[in-house]
Protein backbone atom coordinates (compact mmCIF):
# COMPACT_ATOMS: atom_id res chain seq x y z
CA UNK A 1 0.00 0.00 0.00
CA UNK A 2 1.44 3.05 -1.05
CA UNK A 3 0.45 6.99 -0.06
CA UNK A 4 -0.17 9.43 -2.98
CA UNK A 5 -1.54 12.05 -1.15
CA UNK A 6 -1.42 13.78 2.41
CA UNK A 7 -3.99 16.30 3.36
CA UNK A 8 -2.84 18.25 6.73
CA UNK A 9 -5.25 20.35 8.59
CA UNK A 10 -3.36 23.12 9.81
CA UNK A 11 -6.09 25.14 10.80
CA UNK A 12 -9.63 23.75 11.58
CA UNK A 13 -11.40 26.78 11.56
CA UNK A 14 -12.50 29.14 8.17
CA UNK A 15 -13.11 33.21 8.19
CA UNK A 16 -15.28 31.62 5.52
CA UNK A 17 -18.79 29.73 6.24
CA UNK A 18 -19.60 28.80 3.21
CA UNK A 19 -22.75 27.09 3.35
CA UNK A 20 -22.16 23.99 1.69
CA UNK A 21 -19.00 23.34 4.03
CA UNK A 22 -18.67 19.65 4.41
CA UNK A 23 -16.21 20.14 7.56
CA UNK A 24 -18.68 22.49 9.49
CA UNK A 25 -22.48 22.03 7.90
CA UNK A 26 -22.66 18.28 7.09
CA UNK A 27 -23.40 16.85 10.66
CA UNK A 28 -20.28 16.39 11.67
CA UNK A 29 -19.10 18.24 15.36
CA UNK A 30 -15.54 17.02 15.34
CA UNK A 31 -13.87 19.92 14.18
CA UNK A 32 -14.90 21.43 17.54
CA UNK A 33 -12.81 19.45 19.32
CA UNK A 34 -9.36 20.67 17.14
CA UNK A 35 -7.06 23.09 18.15
CA UNK A 36 -7.49 26.18 16.21
CA UNK A 37 -3.98 25.47 14.83
CA UNK A 38 -1.63 23.16 14.48
CA UNK A 39 0.79 23.59 17.48
CA UNK A 40 4.66 23.83 16.76
CA UNK A 41 4.55 20.25 18.32
CA UNK A 42 2.38 18.65 16.44
CA UNK A 43 3.97 20.38 13.02
CA UNK A 44 7.43 18.49 14.05
CA UNK A 45 6.34 15.17 14.77
CA UNK A 46 4.04 15.82 11.59
CA UNK A 47 7.46 16.43 9.52
CA UNK A 48 9.14 13.61 11.23
CA UNK A 49 6.43 11.04 10.47
CA UNK A 50 6.37 12.15 6.76
CA UNK A 51 10.13 11.81 6.37
CA UNK A 52 9.79 8.12 7.93
CA UNK A 53 6.60 7.93 5.52
CA UNK A 54 8.85 8.93 2.34
CA UNK A 55 11.83 6.69 3.04
CA UNK A 56 9.77 3.70 4.36
CA UNK A 57 7.69 3.61 1.04
CA UNK A 58 10.49 5.06 -1.39
CA UNK A 59 8.30 7.00 -3.69
CA UNK A 60 7.35 10.44 -3.71
CA UNK A 61 3.83 12.23 -2.48
CA UNK A 62 1.90 15.18 -2.26
CA UNK A 63 1.46 16.97 0.61
CA UNK A 64 -1.63 19.15 0.35
CA UNK A 65 -2.21 22.45 3.52
CA UNK A 66 -6.04 22.24 3.84
CA UNK A 67 -8.12 23.35 6.61
CA UNK A 68 -10.67 25.17 7.33
CA UNK A 69 -8.48 27.74 5.69
CA UNK A 70 -4.62 27.23 6.13
CA UNK A 71 -3.65 30.68 5.27
CA UNK A 72 -4.88 31.48 8.69
CA UNK A 73 -1.63 30.53 10.06
CA UNK A 74 -0.57 33.62 8.84
CA UNK A 75 3.18 34.51 6.74
CA UNK A 76 5.58 33.90 10.01
CA UNK A 77 3.60 30.63 10.90
CA UNK A 78 2.84 29.13 7.24
CA UNK A 79 7.03 29.85 6.59
CA UNK A 80 7.88 28.40 9.29
CA UNK A 81 5.89 25.00 8.92
CA UNK A 82 6.71 25.21 5.04
CA UNK A 83 10.42 25.40 5.40
CA UNK A 84 10.10 22.44 7.49
CA UNK A 85 8.42 20.64 5.68
CA UNK A 86 11.16 20.97 2.94
CA UNK A 87 13.50 20.56 4.77
CA UNK A 88 11.91 16.84 5.76
CA UNK A 89 10.77 15.83 2.46
CA UNK A 90 13.76 17.42 0.07
CA UNK A 91 12.47 18.79 -3.33
CA UNK A 92 10.61 15.63 -4.61
CA UNK A 93 7.58 15.56 -2.91
CA UNK A 94 4.65 18.21 -4.26
CA UNK A 95 3.18 20.72 -1.59
CA UNK A 96 0.96 22.74 -1.96
CA UNK A 97 -1.98 24.77 -0.70
CA UNK A 98 -5.79 24.88 -0.85
CA UNK A 99 -7.02 28.12 -0.10
CA UNK A 100 -9.91 30.40 -0.40
CA UNK A 101 -7.83 33.15 -1.33
CA UNK A 102 -8.84 35.79 1.02
CA UNK A 103 -6.00 35.97 3.01
CA UNK A 104 -3.22 36.30 0.10
CA UNK A 105 -1.22 38.90 0.30
CA UNK A 106 2.80 39.80 -1.11
CA UNK A 107 4.70 38.27 2.00
CA UNK A 108 2.34 34.60 1.91
CA UNK A 109 3.11 34.83 -2.25
CA UNK A 110 6.72 35.30 -1.90
CA UNK A 111 7.84 32.60 1.03
CA UNK A 112 5.26 29.98 -1.15
CA UNK A 113 7.70 31.15 -4.35
CA UNK A 114 10.67 30.70 -2.60
CA UNK A 115 9.28 26.83 -0.95
CA UNK A 116 8.13 26.02 -4.29
CA UNK A 117 4.28 25.91 -2.88
CA UNK A 118 1.64 25.41 -5.72
CA UNK A 119 -1.85 27.22 -4.45
CA UNK A 120 -5.04 26.46 -5.75
CA UNK A 121 -8.08 29.07 -4.83
CA UNK A 122 -11.40 27.94 -4.16
CA UNK A 123 -13.57 30.13 -6.62
CA UNK A 124 -17.22 28.77 -8.19
CA UNK A 125 -17.52 31.38 -10.62
CA UNK A 126 -18.78 35.01 -11.12
CA UNK A 127 -19.79 36.78 -8.14
CA UNK A 128 -23.46 36.10 -8.79
CA UNK A 129 -22.88 32.16 -8.49
CA UNK A 130 -19.71 32.22 -6.07
CA UNK A 131 -21.46 34.53 -3.86
CA UNK A 132 -25.04 32.36 -3.39
CA UNK A 133 -23.08 30.20 -0.83
CA UNK A 134 -19.44 31.66 -0.40
CA UNK A 135 -20.24 34.06 2.35
CA UNK A 136 -18.12 35.21 5.51
CA UNK A 137 -19.66 34.35 9.41
CA UNK A 138 -21.44 38.06 9.09
CA UNK A 139 -23.41 36.63 5.72
CA UNK A 140 -21.35 38.99 3.82
CA UNK A 141 -20.21 38.18 -0.20
CA UNK A 142 -16.58 36.96 -0.49
CA UNK A 143 -16.14 37.42 -3.98
CA UNK A 144 -14.69 40.64 -3.99
CA UNK A 145 -12.06 39.40 -1.76
CA UNK A 146 -11.16 36.17 -3.47
CA UNK A 147 -11.03 37.71 -7.11
CA UNK A 148 -8.59 40.44 -5.52
CA UNK A 149 -6.11 37.40 -4.06
CA UNK A 150 -6.24 35.45 -7.46
CA UNK A 151 -5.21 39.10 -9.53
CA UNK A 152 -2.48 39.43 -6.60
CA UNK A 153 -1.62 35.19 -7.59
CA UNK A 154 -1.61 35.68 -11.31
CA UNK A 155 0.89 39.63 -10.83
CA UNK A 156 3.09 37.14 -8.76
CA UNK A 157 6.47 37.33 -10.84
CA UNK A 158 6.25 33.45 -10.17
CA UNK A 159 3.08 32.98 -11.18
CA UNK A 160 3.18 30.22 -13.74
CA UNK A 161 4.52 28.26 -10.63
CA UNK A 162 2.48 29.33 -7.86
CA UNK A 163 -1.11 29.36 -9.58
CA UNK A 164 -2.06 25.37 -9.77
CA UNK A 165 -5.64 26.76 -10.55
CA UNK A 166 -9.26 27.12 -9.21
CA UNK A 167 -11.43 24.31 -7.14
CA UNK A 168 -14.89 25.21 -8.09
CA UNK A 169 -18.11 23.96 -6.77
CA UNK A 170 -21.06 22.86 -9.38
CA UNK A 171 -24.16 24.34 -8.79
CA UNK A 172 -26.43 22.90 -11.58
CA UNK A 173 -29.38 25.97 -11.10
CA UNK A 174 -26.56 28.27 -12.74
CA UNK A 175 -25.32 28.32 -17.10
CA UNK A 176 -21.93 26.39 -17.55
CA UNK A 177 -21.55 28.93 -20.33
CA UNK A 178 -21.15 31.61 -18.25
CA UNK A 179 -18.72 29.56 -15.33
CA UNK A 180 -16.86 28.70 -18.56
CA UNK A 181 -15.94 31.93 -20.11
CA UNK A 182 -15.71 33.54 -16.71
CA UNK A 183 -12.39 31.37 -15.96
CA UNK A 184 -11.68 31.56 -19.35
CA UNK A 185 -11.76 35.15 -19.30
CA UNK A 186 -10.00 35.33 -15.77
CA UNK A 187 -7.07 33.02 -17.16
CA UNK A 188 -6.83 30.95 -14.76
CA UNK A 189 -4.45 27.72 -15.71
CA UNK A 190 -7.23 24.70 -14.75
CA UNK A 191 -10.29 24.54 -12.71
CA UNK A 192 -11.33 20.71 -10.38
CA UNK A 193 -15.02 21.06 -10.69
CA UNK A 194 -16.48 19.38 -7.26
CA UNK A 195 -19.89 18.03 -7.39
CA UNK A 196 -21.90 18.77 -4.42
CA UNK A 197 -21.78 16.12 -1.47
CA UNK A 198 -24.86 13.82 -1.06
CA UNK A 199 -25.99 10.73 -0.66
CA UNK A 200 -29.15 8.12 -1.77
CA UNK A 201 -30.49 8.91 1.77
CA UNK A 202 -30.19 13.15 1.64
CA UNK A 203 -29.81 14.23 -1.87
CA UNK A 204 -27.05 16.62 -3.04
CA UNK A 205 -28.60 19.82 -3.29
CA UNK A 206 -29.99 20.47 -7.10
CA UNK A 207 -30.90 16.92 -7.68
CA UNK A 208 -34.61 15.95 -7.91
CA UNK A 209 -34.02 12.17 -7.51
CA UNK A 210 -31.52 9.93 -7.87
CA UNK A 211 -31.89 9.13 -11.20
CA UNK A 212 -32.16 12.67 -12.47
CA UNK A 213 -29.46 14.14 -14.37
CA UNK A 214 -29.05 17.93 -13.29
CA UNK A 215 -25.28 17.75 -12.65
CA UNK A 216 -24.09 15.44 -16.09
CA UNK A 217 -26.51 17.93 -17.96
CA UNK A 218 -24.35 20.74 -16.65
CA UNK A 219 -20.63 18.97 -16.92
CA UNK A 220 -21.69 17.68 -20.28
CA UNK A 221 -22.31 21.22 -21.32
CA UNK A 222 -18.85 22.43 -20.35
CA UNK A 223 -17.51 19.18 -22.23
CA UNK A 224 -18.78 20.43 -24.98
CA UNK A 225 -17.15 23.54 -24.91
CA UNK A 226 -13.91 22.04 -23.79
CA UNK A 227 -12.97 20.02 -26.69
CA UNK A 228 -14.11 22.96 -29.09
CA UNK A 229 -11.75 25.19 -27.49
CA UNK A 230 -8.67 25.81 -29.17
CA UNK A 231 -6.78 27.28 -25.97
CA UNK A 232 -9.04 25.95 -22.79
CA UNK A 233 -7.95 26.04 -19.48
CA UNK A 234 -7.40 22.42 -17.74
CA UNK A 235 -9.92 20.61 -16.43
CA UNK A 236 -8.59 17.70 -14.48
CA UNK A 237 -12.37 15.35 -14.60
CA UNK A 238 -13.26 16.00 -18.32
CA UNK A 239 -9.19 14.99 -18.88
CA UNK A 240 -9.74 12.07 -17.22
CA UNK A 241 -12.58 10.89 -18.47
CA UNK A 242 -11.66 11.24 -22.10
CA UNK A 243 -7.80 9.64 -21.16
CA UNK A 244 -10.33 6.87 -19.76
CA UNK A 245 -12.30 6.33 -22.61
CA UNK A 246 -9.36 5.68 -24.61
CA UNK A 247 -8.10 3.12 -22.44
CA UNK A 248 -6.18 5.03 -20.33
CA UNK A 249 -5.68 6.17 -16.53
CA UNK A 250 -7.04 8.82 -14.55
CA UNK A 251 -5.41 10.80 -11.66
CA UNK A 252 -8.49 12.13 -9.70
CA UNK A 253 -10.03 10.34 -6.99
CA UNK A 254 -14.03 9.47 -8.11
CA UNK A 255 -13.46 8.21 -11.60
CA UNK A 256 -11.96 5.44 -13.42
CA UNK A 257 -10.63 2.18 -11.24
CA UNK A 258 -6.78 3.62 -9.96
CA UNK A 259 -6.28 2.98 -6.81
CA UNK A 260 -5.38 6.15 -4.06
CA UNK A 261 -3.59 5.94 -0.61
CA UNK A 262 -4.64 9.24 0.72
CA UNK A 263 -4.40 10.33 4.28
CA UNK A 264 -5.96 13.07 6.65
CA UNK A 265 -3.94 14.43 9.42
CA UNK A 266 -5.89 16.94 11.71
CA UNK A 267 -4.91 19.68 13.41
CA UNK A 268 -4.42 17.64 17.32
CA UNK A 269 -2.18 15.30 14.81
CA UNK A 270 -4.78 12.46 14.54
CA UNK A 271 -4.85 10.68 11.28
CA UNK A 272 -7.90 9.84 9.45
CA UNK A 273 -8.37 8.20 6.31
CA UNK A 274 -11.33 10.28 4.20
CA UNK A 275 -12.21 13.77 5.22
CA UNK A 276 -15.17 13.66 3.01
CA UNK A 277 -16.78 10.54 4.70
CA UNK A 278 -17.89 13.62 7.05
CA UNK A 279 -20.87 13.82 4.72
CA UNK A 280 -22.14 10.69 5.39
CA UNK A 281 -24.12 9.03 8.69
CA UNK A 282 -21.66 6.59 8.98
CA UNK A 283 -18.79 8.63 9.04
CA UNK A 284 -15.47 7.70 8.43
CA UNK A 285 -15.75 4.25 9.78
CA UNK A 286 -12.34 2.81 8.61
CA UNK A 287 -9.97 4.91 10.93
CA UNK A 288 -8.78 4.29 14.26
CA UNK A 289 -7.16 6.52 17.53
CA UNK A 290 -4.54 7.07 15.10
CA UNK A 291 -2.48 9.87 16.14
CA UNK A 292 1.48 10.97 14.73
CA UNK A 293 2.22 11.28 18.51
CA UNK A 294 2.37 6.73 18.95
CA UNK A 295 2.24 5.67 15.52
CA UNK A 296 4.08 6.26 12.10
CA UNK A 297 2.14 6.73 8.97
CA UNK A 298 3.26 3.41 7.13
CA UNK A 299 2.08 1.57 9.76
CA UNK A 300 -1.30 3.57 9.14
CA UNK A 301 -1.06 2.36 5.91
CA UNK A 302 -0.56 -1.23 6.33
CA UNK A 303 -3.53 -1.84 8.73
CA UNK A 304 -6.75 -3.55 8.25
CA UNK A 305 -8.81 -0.85 8.70
CA UNK A 306 -6.72 1.26 5.87
CA UNK A 307 -6.73 -1.22 3.55
CA UNK A 308 -10.89 -2.03 4.22
CA UNK A 309 -11.31 1.06 3.10
CA UNK A 310 -8.95 0.74 0.05
CA UNK A 311 -10.97 -1.94 -0.93
CA UNK A 312 -13.81 0.07 -0.84
CA UNK A 313 -13.06 1.81 -3.17
CA UNK A 314 -14.24 -0.26 -5.62
CA UNK A 315 -17.87 -0.32 -5.90
CA UNK A 316 -19.36 -3.59 -4.48
CA UNK A 317 -22.91 -3.19 -6.13
CA UNK A 318 -24.39 -5.40 -8.52
CA UNK A 319 -25.66 -2.66 -10.86
CA UNK A 320 -21.90 -1.10 -11.01
CA UNK A 321 -20.47 -4.65 -11.65
CA UNK A 322 -22.77 -5.06 -14.49
CA UNK A 323 -22.07 -1.22 -15.92
CA UNK A 324 -20.11 -0.75 -19.31
CA UNK A 325 -18.71 2.19 -17.95
CA UNK A 326 -17.69 0.81 -14.82
CA UNK A 327 -13.62 1.22 -15.88
CA UNK A 328 -14.28 5.19 -16.76
CA UNK A 329 -16.81 5.88 -13.84
CA UNK A 330 -15.04 4.09 -11.27
CA UNK A 331 -18.43 3.88 -8.91
CA UNK A 332 -17.64 7.16 -7.76
CA UNK A 333 -17.01 9.05 -4.58
CA UNK A 334 -17.28 6.47 -1.22
CA UNK A 335 -19.42 9.08 0.56
CA UNK A 336 -21.76 9.58 -2.00
CA UNK A 337 -22.86 5.84 -2.60
CA UNK A 338 -24.52 5.73 0.62
CA UNK A 339 -28.10 5.26 2.02
CA UNK A 340 -29.09 4.59 5.08
CA UNK A 341 -30.93 1.04 3.94
CA UNK A 342 -27.45 -0.68 2.33
CA UNK A 343 -24.70 1.72 3.49
CA UNK A 344 -21.97 1.90 0.77
CA UNK A 345 -23.45 -0.89 -0.90
CA UNK A 346 -24.85 1.32 -4.04
CA UNK A 347 -23.48 2.78 -7.03
CA UNK A 348 -22.57 6.84 -6.91
CA UNK A 349 -25.73 9.25 -6.37
CA UNK A 350 -24.75 11.31 -9.44
CA UNK A 351 -24.66 7.70 -11.36
CA UNK A 352 -26.93 8.80 -14.21
CA UNK A 353 -25.10 12.40 -14.22
CA UNK A 354 -21.92 10.09 -15.20
CA UNK A 355 -23.49 7.85 -17.69
CA UNK A 356 -24.78 11.32 -19.24
CA UNK A 357 -21.59 12.80 -19.49
CA UNK A 358 -19.54 9.41 -20.06
CA UNK A 359 -22.12 8.36 -23.33
CA UNK A 360 -20.90 12.02 -24.87
CA UNK A 361 -17.52 11.76 -24.11
CA UNK A 362 -17.29 8.47 -26.09
CA UNK A 363 -19.53 10.32 -29.05
CA UNK A 364 -16.75 12.51 -28.67
CA UNK A 365 -13.93 10.69 -28.96
CA UNK A 366 -15.37 8.00 -31.46
CA UNK A 367 -16.22 11.27 -33.63
CA UNK A 368 -12.39 12.01 -33.46
CA UNK A 369 -11.19 8.87 -34.11
CA UNK A 370 -13.34 8.64 -37.21
CA UNK A 371 -12.25 11.77 -38.77
CA UNK A 372 -8.77 10.78 -38.07
CA UNK A 373 -8.94 8.09 -39.81
CA UNK A 374 -10.58 9.45 -42.64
Amino acid sequence: MHIDTVLLKVASRCNLDCSYCYVFHMGDEGWRAQPKRMSGETQALVGRRLRELRDAQGRPFSVVLHGGEPLLLGARGLGSLLGMLRRALGAECGISIQTNGVLLNADILDLCADQRIGLSVSLDGPAEVHDRFRIDHGGRPSHARVLAGVELLRAHRDAKTLFSGVLAVVDPATSPDAVYDYFRELGVPSVDFLYRDGNHSSLPYGKASVGSTEYGRWITRILNRYVIDPAPFRIRMLDDIIKLTLGGGGVKEGVGLTDYGILVIDADGTVKKNDTLKSSPLGDGFSRDWTVRHHSLAEIACSDEFLAYHRAQRPSSTSCARCPHLRICGGGMVAHRFSETSGYENPTVFCADQKMLIERALELVGHHLQTQAA
